[in-house]
């Protein structure tokens, strides 16, 4: 497939290619509308109360745009200050796209009837009908916004009006002078899950990536342990690191990410291992944003000439070694985890998969505690 190939800036390049020629379905807001089963039925929007990446920095500028994330049609723009905001693209009134309306700074005018909605979700004035009983009210559900490493995030709150979320909470790797990064971002046709388990597999880099120019060496063979840590796990193999993709980790941090290492030759630049970080973000049920944030510790000198190596000699192997796992996540067939004969190697992806079951439910239980 084709793929357009589109920098953005603040280190970021997205490749994005055209949508399935099949009919998507519209997420429903209820979880329980989207399947017999609840658990997955909340797994395939993407859980409560957790930040999410949702587009590349890029992707919001001064114009409302819209996008369909975590179950909801959103829309964003940003206000003078250059801060984003986010609202559900849905007018109060009669319900049509608030991106289609004017950019107010904090607010947006709806280009239908002219309703001004501000960003906490209150509707601030009714051109046509002052004074009636929907200004003031607070009917628009809002999403609080982060913006980090030229990605932008949202916090996916249980209640649409919650005031303070929690901090969005990242890695060193991402927050730490002394690292320096680029995200790569794309989205692929198929659930976010299976990008999840993608990685959660280190085992298939051996096979799958064996011509890459960073993963050719090591065992084809092999035994795996699992670490638990403070924030998630380790899923690794025993008695071999800095070889191949050799290990996995699991981030809890109020945002759900992973992390892994590929050792690079000193042909690669300073900086000794690249790690990865990644998130993963439902679009909807056949479509996955995928953030891969490509990391180095370096600084000074050696900053520059890693982020001048990886621009002009490393970028497009980094992207043909995401395009072999982009072929096989796709062509997967939807239901392929429901016939699946797993065996030691996929442990990971069990324990991360009963995990994410665990999440779900303890989620659902609250919301019925709440109703």
């Amino acid at each position: 497939m084709d793929r357009a190939k589109l920098p953005a800036g603040n280190g970021t390049t997205e490749r994005l290619k055209a949508p399935p020629k099949r009919k998507l379905h519209a997420m429903k807001n209820d979880a329980q509308a989207l399947g017999a089963d609840p658990i997955d039925a909340a797994l395939t929007v993407g859980l409560k109360d957790l930040w999410f990446p949702v587009c590349p920095s890029g992707f919001v500028k001064a114009n409302p745009v819209s996008l369909r994330r975590l179950g909801y049609k959103i829309a964003l723009w940003r206000d003078t200050s250059g801060k984003v905001h986010a609202l559900e693209d849905h007018c109060p009134h009669r319900g049509a796209p608030l991106s289609l309306g004017v950019n107010l700074g904090d607010r947006i005018g709806c280009a239908y009837h002219g309703v001004q909605v501000r960003c906490d979700g209150t509707v601030t004035r009714v051109p046509g009908s002052p004074g009636c009983k929907l200004e003031g009210s607070r009917p628009t559900r809002m999403f609080h916004t982060a913006e980090s490493n030229g990605a932008i995030f949202l916090f996916n709150a249980t209640d649409p009006a919650v005031n303070e979320p929690p901090p969005l909470k990242l890695p060193e790797q991402l927050t730490s002078p002394e690292w320096s990064s680029f995200l790569c971002y794309t989205e692929w046709g198929g659930d976010y899950r299976y990008v999840i388990d993608n990685v959660m597999d280190p085992m298939h880099g051996a096979y799958l990536h064996k011509q890459s120019h960073t993963m050719s060496e090591g065992d084809m063979t092999a035994e795996f342990q699992i670490r638990d840590l403070p924030e998630g796990f380790i899923f690794e193999k025993k008695g071999q690191r800095d070889v191949n993709f050799d290990w996995t980790e699991w981030l809890d941090t109020g945002i759900h990410l992973m992390r892994l290492e590929i050792p690079y030759p000193k042909t690669g630049g300073p900086g000794g291992s690249f790690t990865i970080i990644g998130s993963y973000t439902p679009i909807d049920p056949r479509t996955a944003g995928v953030f891969h944030w490509r990391c180095r510790k370096v600084s000074g000198w050696q900053r520059d000439t890693w982020r001048f190596l990886y621009k002009n000699r490393l970028e497009q192997r980094h992207w043909n070694v995401l395009e072999q796992d982009r072929v096989a996540v796709e062509n997967m067939e939807p239901d392929a985890n429901q016939r699946e004969h797993l065996y030691a190697h996929d442990a990971g992806i069990v324990r991360l998969r009963r995990h994410l079951r665990k999440l779900a439910e303890q989620q659902l239980a609250r919301q019925a505690s709440n109703a």
